[in-house]
C-alpha cells in the first residue's frame, strides 16, 4: 500500500455550525463577522452568489445583506472550538494518526487503507461526521500533504466529484495537474505568484516539472519543497503532537474607545487573565510581558499615538496575579494625558510574550521569587471554578465583571453557545 494522507475540512465552516442548530438557516444566505463585527469571516455558497467577498466591512454590505436576506451572525467562537473538538474525534475513529491543522482543517493518514477503498472509506467519513456532527465536510487525498490540500480544493469546487477526490489514483492525478491554476497550490503567496508566472508558470503541471534549483533561488527552500511534494515526495511530515509554543498573546480590539487610564488597566487586567489561562494549559511561563495600546488610524481628525513597553518579572510565570501586575506596571510606565483639549482615543490593547518555556524547567530566581508554590493552587482553583461555570465565572477584581465591561469586544449578533454553557442550551417544546 502506498503513503496516503487525507486533508478533510468543514465547508464555511463558521457558517456550517450556525446551521447545525438553526435548521431554518439551510439553503439561506449566512455570513459570520469577525471581532466587533468588523467584516466577514465565513460566507455560504449563497452569499458568495450574491457578491459578498472575505473581509468585505459589515458596514458597506449592512444594506446589501438586509435588501437580500443574509442572515448574519457575530462570531462564536466557544461554539466553533467545540464543534471543531467534535469533528476530530470522528476522524480518529477512522485514522489513528491525526494532525489538526486549524480549527476547521486536519490531515488524517490512510496509509494503511488499500488504494482501491480510500475513496469510499472518503465517504463513509464524510457521512459519518454530517450524521454525528451535522458539519459538511470535503475531503483530498494524496501522497503527500500539498496535494492532499490540492485534491481538497478539486473536492470542493467540482461538484461531480461529490466532495471526495484522490490524486493517490494516477488517472485523477495526470487529470487533475494540468488543468488547476498553479495560483490554488498550498504554499504559493502573491509575491511567489508573480515569480512563477515570469517562468511561464500556469498550471500546477507546470510548477511540477521546473527544475527545482532556479526555483529554490526564486522562492527558497519553500519552493523546492513544493515541487518535490507536488512529484509524490512527502517533504512535511504529519505533526501529531502540536509544538510548543514560542509566544502568546491576547489582543483585543475595544467596542467603544476609551479615553481613561482606570478603563484601560482593567482591560490590560482582562488580557492577562487570560493569558495566564492559555499559559497554565501548557505548563508554560514567561519572564517578559509585553504591554502595547494605539488609536485608529480610521479616526481621521483625532491625534494619534502608539505605544508599547515591555515588563521584565524575577522568573518564569503563569500567575495571573503577577501578570497583570506587570501589563498594569507597563500601563502606568506609558500612561500619557494627551495635550490640549482632545484626549488620545484608543482603539485596541494587548499583552504579548515571546520567551515562553516550561515551568517546571525553568529556573528559580534568587531574589524577588514570586512564590510559585503558593500561587499554584489559588490559580488551579480558579482554573478549576471556570471550567464548571464558564470562562469569566472568577476572575481577579482588576479585570472587572465580564458583563460589566462596557470596552469589551462587541458580538451584538452572537447566536447561543449552545455546547458550552448550560444556561445556553437549546431547548425542545413539545
Amino acid at each position: 500500500m502506498s503513503r496516503a494522507i487525507a486533508l478533510i475540512d468543514g465547508n464555511s465552516f463558521y457558517c456550517s455550525c450556525e446551521r447545525v442548530f438553526d435548521p431554518k438557516l439551510a439553503r439561506v444566505p449566512v455570513i459570520v463577522l469577525s471581532n466587533n463585527d468588523g467584516c466577514a469571516i465565513a460566507r455560504t455558497a449563497e452569499a458568495k452568489a450574491l457578491g459578498v467577498k472575505m473581509g468585505d466591512p459589515w458596514f458597506k454590505i449592512r444594506q446589501q445583506c438586509q435588501r437580500e436576506g443574509v442572515r448574519v451572525f457575530s462570531s462564536n467562537y466557544p461554539l466553533y472550538g467545540d464543534m471543531s473538538a467534535r469533528t476530530n474525534a470522528v476522524y480518529r475513529d477512522f485514522s489513528p494518526a491525526v494532525e489538526i491543522y486549524s480549527i476547521d482543517e486536519s490531515f488524517l493518514d490512510l496509509s494503511d487503507v488499500r488504494d482501491r477503498d480510500r475513496v469510499t472509506l472518503a465517504r463513509d467519513l464524510r457521512a459519518t461526521v454530517r450524521a454525528w456532527t451535522g458539519i459538511p465536510t470535503c475531503v483530498g487525498i494524496g501522497p503527500t500533504k500539498t496535494l492532499a490540500k490540492l485534491a481538497n480544493h478539486i473536492a470542493k469546487t467540482i461538484p461531480d466529484l461529490d466532495g471526495v477526490c484522490d490524486l493517490t489514483d494516477p488517472v485523477a492525478y495526470d487529470h487533475w495537474l494540468c488543468r488547476i491554476s498553479v495560483a490554488e497550490v498550498w504554499g504559493i503567496g502573491r509575491a511567489s505568484l508573480a515569480k512563477l508566472i515570469g517562468l511561464g508558470v500556469d498550471t500546477v503541471a507546470d510548477l511540477r516539472d521546473l527544475d527545482p534549483r532556479p526555483v529554490r533561488k526564486a522562492m527558497t527552500v519553500v519552493g523546492e519543497r513544493i515541487i518535490y511534494e507536488l512529484r509524490g515526495l512527502a517533504c512535511l511530515p504529519l505533526e501529531l503532537l502540536p509544538a510548543q509554543r514560542k509566544g502568546c498573546a491576547v489582543t483585543r480590539s475595544f467596542s467603544r474607545r476609551i479615553t481613561e487610564r482606570e478603563t484601560l488597566e482593567q482591560a490590560v487586567a482582562a488580557h492577562a487573565t487570560r493569558l495566564g489561562e492559555k499559559l497554565r494549559r501548557g505548563g508554560l511561563g514567561t519572564t517578559h510581558v509585553s504591554v502595547f495600546y494605539h488609536t485608529s488610524e480610521h479616526d481621521r481628525g483625532d491625534p494619534m499615538r502608539s505605544v508599547s513597553t515591555t515588563v521584565t518579572l524575577p522568573e518564569a510565570t503563569n500567575d495571573t496575579l503577577a501578570l497583570i501586575k506587570a501589563a498594569q506596571a507597563g500601563v502606568a510606565r506609558t500612561w500619557r494625558e494627551a495635550p490640549g483639549d482632545r484626549p488620545w482615543r484608543y482603539s485596541k490593547a494587548g499583552v504579548v510574550t515571546t520567551d515562553l518555556k516550561l515551568l517546571e524547567d525553568a529556573p528559580r530566581a534568587l531574589i524577588g521569587q514570586l512564590g510559585r508554590e503558593r500561587s499554584a493552587p489559588l490559580m488551579a482553583a480558579m482554573d478549576a471554578c471556570n471550567a464548571r461555570f464558564g470562562r469569566g465565572a472568577v476572575v481577579p477584581a482588576r479585570a472587572g465583571l465580564t458583563e460589566k465591561r462596557t470596552w469589551s469586544t462587541r458580538f451584538e449578533m452572537r447566536s447561543p453557545r449552545y455546547t458550552t454553557q448550560v444556561a445556553e442550551l437549546p431547548t425542545a417544546h413539545a
